[in-house]
């Protein structure tokens, strides 16, 4: 069975994707700083491989282990697999990122030009991409 990552918004479903791995990226509301995680869909749920953040600032310190590199830091998140990330969204800020294949979209794009404020769901898809209920 293979499976791929759907996109909810308001609890439809909004966008369905062939991937096992993607990348999220944001920008920090107060700092502007980027930060990027990897992500992997599992069976049981998203699994957080790797995140990088591009400097400190207020609340952003670097954790325990983070390897500095020429643009932040870099480190794997101690993060227990997660069944589905919600992921607030506002117009007040920019976008979620998804990246696919080394292409990124905004989150909003990807899943049929949203409003700025309604959030989604990030959640594994079965074979048949119908979205996996939480274990």
């Amino acid at each position: 069975m293979s499976l791929g990552l759907c996109i909810l918004a308001g609890g439809l479903l909004a966008a369905r994707l062939e991937v096992t791995d993607f990348t999220l990226e944001w920008r920090h509301s107060i700092e502007k700083i980027l930060w990027r995680e990897a992500w992997r869909v599992e069976d049981a749920g998203l699994r957080l491989t790797r995140a990088e953040v591009r400097g400190s600032g207020a609340g952003m310190d670097p954790p325990a282990g983070a390897q500095p590199t020429a643009d932040g830091w870099t480190y794997v998140p101690d993060l227990p697999l997660q069944p589905r990330l919600n992921l607030a969204r506002s117009g007040l800020v920019e976008d979620y990122r998804l990246c696919l294949r080394g292409q990124c979209r905004p989150l909003g794009a990807l899943a049929g030009d949203l409003p700025a404020d309604q959030g989604v769901v990030l959640t594994p898809c079965d074979g048949d991409f119908s979205p996996r209920p939480p274990r």
